[in-house]
């Protein structure tokens, strides 16, 4: 019902928007195909605002509890993680109370791990659109994006609270969460079409990415800090580009410290590299994706 209404939104918005033509070029990797991709996408904004708001709303669509989903998921996470990681073992917080310490990780993670998990899947759980409308494809990866950002921010409001209950307030450094932030819309984003350009031919990346998250999320910093992690495996501990933003994310807003500037720049060379290298193997994907799928 839900693929039913999207193409219907699809279509609408559509025919509100000047009719375009369209040449479907033999593939290539060719840098040329990226800056096409991205007027395209300019083109076709319209469309791209009308499948996030629509995406926002179907998913918490005949849901009792509607919106407040995006405020109870990490509150839950931050009181199981607040019992087993501060009654029944500690973890060294450098003096922050372990419910905002653990809940600053959880919700830049729980972006990360829901926009990939969801985009991923997309295109196979909407069929109907790639194969019966024409519009640039990684409007849908990018739609699953953006609604992951307003879930963020609902977060980050709760985390506010959260924060003023045990009396941390903001300074200066909180300034750097809006980059940080950025740097992981970026990492998102080049995640996300790669790996969505994949499904549509190898199903076994939906099948593998729980398990792959659910690994991931104790190889990053989320329950702990860095500072936990023993020096002799640092080096390569941080070569994960979600340490730079959790760890860092944490620090600016909570800690009050300055960005560790090494996890930092991995992260924004990842960031940069799946970014553009993302966008590149998904064009080249993209004129057969609607024959595969």
């Amino acid at each position: 019902m839900h693929v039913e209404e999207e193409l219907s939104v699809a279509q609408a918005a559509e025919k509100s928007a000047p009719r375009r033509q369209k040449v479907i070029r033999p593939v290539s990797y060719s840098p040329a195909i990226v800056l096409r991709g991205i007027s395209e996408l300019v083109a076709y904004r319209d469309l791209l605002y009308t499948l996030t708001i629509h995406r926002i709303n179907i998913r918490y669509k005949q849901s009792a509890l509607g919106l407040a989903w995006a405020v109870i998921q990490p509150l839950a996470l931050m009181l199981v993680y607040t019992i087993v990681f501060s009654l029944f073992t500690k973890v060294p917080t450098q003096g922050a109370a372990y419910p905002v310490f653990v809940l600053a990780g959880i919700l830049p993670w729980n972006f990360f791990q829901t926009a990939i998990t969801t985009s991923a899947t997309g295109f196979v759980t909407h069929t109907n659109i790639i194969t019966k409308l024409y519009f640039p494809r990684e409007i849908l990866p990018f739609s699953y994006v953006l609604a992951g950002v307003v879930d963020l921010t609902i977060g980050a409001v709760i985390l506010a609270i959260v924060m003023l209950w045990y009396h941390i307030h903001l300074t200066w450094l909180a300034l750097y969460a809006l980059p940080i932030l950025l740097i992981e819309m970026c990492l998102v984003s080049g995640f996300s079409l790669a790996l969505s350009a994949l499904q549509v031919r190898f199903r076994d990346v939906g099948l593998a990415l729980p398990l792959v998250f659910q690994l991931w999320t104790f190889a990053s910093p989320v329950v702990y800090s860095l500072n936990n992690v023993p020096l002799r495996f640092r080096g390569w501990y941080i070569w994960n580009p979600m340490v730079g933003v959790v760890e860092n994310f944490r620090r600016v807003v909570v800690q009050a410290t300055a960005p560790d500037r090494e996890s930092l720049l991995i992260a924004i060379v990842f960031a940069a590299v799946l970014l553009s290298g993302g966008y590149l193997y998904f064009k080249y994907r993209e004129a057969t994706m609607a024959d595969i799928i």
